[in-house]
């Protein structure tokens, strides 16, 4: 099956990696979901599509409010960094038990478990058909990982940011809540904008307006999707200039 795109950046949820059960009633991390995605991230290295991955860390820590837990945004955001390296760790792990060869890059210097972010080094680790894990988000409090996902998409030259959730798309409104919504099959960023559809956070999604760079929206957790839509299937949602 032919690639439509040579470069991509995976953009994953933490809450993406829960699974049911534990001892609330649901696991911060699920094996089975990582041994899931480790495969399907598999198919498409194994087509040699260039594979880079931010995932975020709302699974193990999600900011709170300052009044109600007393550490300040900044402190917080910090904690949700290394919450991300954690889940930065774990799909590696999976990935490389599907033999998958990775690298873990942080925005955060810990070199006993990940290599400091640099850009021409995570190009080249793509370049060598690596999977590249950016962890710690920026390394900047106040900056969402869909921020980090942008910037690290656009640094990288990725052809695409692929947004993978538990929905099939962007609705008209939200489909859990409203049965009467309808799914886009492509819209742009100005339509979204106007619309005020919460595709990313909205310093993400300038970022990726202002560089023409164009995201889907996909249900992850369907198996095979992710092949579908780099092969160019209309899987998703297109957000596009």
């Amino acid at each position: 099956m032919a690639s439509k795109y040579n470069r991509i950046l995976l953009k994953l949820s933490g809450e993406a990696l829960m699974g049911e059960g534990g001892a609330n009633g649901y696991e911060p991390m699920s094996a089975a979901i990582i041994s899931q995605y480790a495969k399907e991230i598999k198919t498409v290295v194994d087509q040699g599509v260039e594979v880079a991955i931010v995932i975020g860390g709302g699974n193990i820590y999600r900011g709170m409010n300052e009044a109600d837990s007393g550490i300040e945004r900044a402190h917080g955001d910090y904690m949700g960094m290394l919450a991300t390296v954690i889940n930065g760790m774990a799909l590696q792990a999976g990935l490389e038990k599907a033999g998958v060869f990775t690298r873990l890059q942080s925005a955060i210097k810990m070199e006993q478990i990940a290599e400091p972010y640099i850009r021409r080094r995570a190009i080249r680790h793509l370049e060598k058909h690596r999977v590249v894990i950016f962890g710690a988000g920026t390394g900047n409090p106040y900056f969402t990982t869909d921020t980090a996902g942008s910037l690290r998409a656009i640094e990288i030259k990725a052809d695409v940011i692929l947004k993978g959730t538990r929905v099939d798309g962007i609705y008209t409104a939200d489909p859990e809540k409203d049965p009467s919504a309808t799914k886009f099959e492509t819209i742009t960023f100005r339509e979204c904008i106007n619309r005020n559809l919460k595709v990313m956070d909205m310093t993400a999604f300038t970022l990726c307006m202002e560089n023409n760079l164009p995201i889907i929206v996909f249900d992850m957790n369907k198996p095979g999707n992710l092949m579908r839509v780099v092969s160019g299937e209309a899987v998703g949602t297109l957000v596009k200039g």
